[in-house]
């Protein structure tokens, strides 16, 4: 039978969040911390899951049961992706091609971490996006890059109902991303690492219980919304142009402003602002939140000189440093 262990990075988003929801774009660095899988077709005719850093140990159903009945918080994007996957026609002719239907088959999937869930670092999206290069590469049909976005986004918004698929890019074609909702653009800049700091706030947040929040009270406001959401694609279209010139200063000055507008929007709070506070205080060029808010990560752009200083500040803060690359590969075969 086949088997095959693939992985693909966590990200971070720099600019451009809750914008780009609505058809603005983001940019979207990837981290060098991964998610492995590996996918395995074995002789039962059982879907089983190993996925301990989401509490998910013995799962299995049958293959025709696959996204149907209950299905645990963390098994959904596995096994919708496995669902997903296996009704593509491209994929169902695959696999009849390479392992024949004489026989039943199954598939076992494990999945490691070596970034906490809880971080914000998109560990769904790239969980989605292995088990689709997996499969694909198991039944031998080599999908591309867009192909595997196109399926992955597809499982994301059947979990989540909306989505702007960035995580999802990062995971597929790592680096520094400059993205369009749903894929629309998918730029890669030839920007190999940044300056950050991350420091996590010690909350972990709800990526669509805070759109819905912003939606919400911005429902009587909303030429207001469409202001902010334009501001914010005039810093992230800034944006681009320094992260190529690698003028951290000026990608700092375009963070702070991204990160009052994210103030405005209602998703930051007292802990991510006070650890921000104390970046800039130390010396950072910038810093922000990073994701959706509510919790999560922030993020300081800093000089190597101020580097020390920053961390402590952020952790006298009470944040903890996260220790990570920026600019990791995308998805890839172990």
């Amino acid at each position: 039978m086949g088997k095959i262990t693939v992985s693909a990075p966590g990200k971070l988003m720099l600019l451009g969040e809750h914008a780009v929801v609505y058809h603005h774009p983001c940019l979207v660095i990837t981290v060098d911390q991964r998610i492995q899988t590996t996918v395995e077709v074995i002789d039962r005719n059982e879907f089983q899951l190993e996925a301990r850093d989401v509490g998910i140990s013995g799962y299995k159903k049958p293959i025709s049961k696959l996204g149907k009945g209950h299905i645990p918080k963390g098994a959904k994007f596995v096994e919708i992706a496995v669902a997903n996957s296996i009704g593509h026609p491209e994929l169902v002719s695959g696999f009849r091609n390479k392992f024949g239907m004489t026989k039943e088959m199954g598939i076992r999937i494990k999945t490691e971490s070596e970034f906490p869930s809880q971080y914000g670092f998109g560990s769904s999206s790239a969980v989605t996006v292995c088990v689709i290069k997996a499969l694909s590469e198991l039944f031998n049909l080599k999908l591309s890059k867009k192909e595997i976005f196109n399926l992955a986004y597809k499982t994301v918004l059947d979990i989540q109902g909306k989505g702007s698929g960035f995580d999802i890019a990062a995971a597929v074609y790592g680096g520094t991303l400059y993205f369009l909702t749903g894929g629309k653009t998918i730029e890669f800049l030839n920007v190999s690492s940044i300056p950050l700091i991350v420091g996590y706030s010690g909350v972990k947040s709800d990526t669509a219980v805070l759109v819905n929040k912003v939606k919400k009270s911005f429902s009587n406001k909303k030429n207001r919304l469409d202001e902010i959401y334009n501001s914010i694609e005039v810093l992230v279209n800034k944006a681009k142009a320094a992260l190529i010139k690698k003028d951290w200063e000026m990608l700092g000055d375009l963070m702070n402003q991204n990160q009052n507008y994210l103030k405005e929007l209602g998703v930051s709070t007292p802990k991510l602002d006070n650890m921000i506070k104390a970046a800039l205080d130390s010396g950072a060029h910038g810093a922000k939140l990073s994701g959706a808010g509510g919790g999560d990560c922030m993020v300081a752009v800093v000089s190597d000189e101020k580097r020390g200083k920053v961390i402590g500040a952020i952790q006298s803060a009470g944040g903890e440093i996260i220790d990570i690359k920026t600019g990791a590969e995308g998805v890839r075969i172990e």
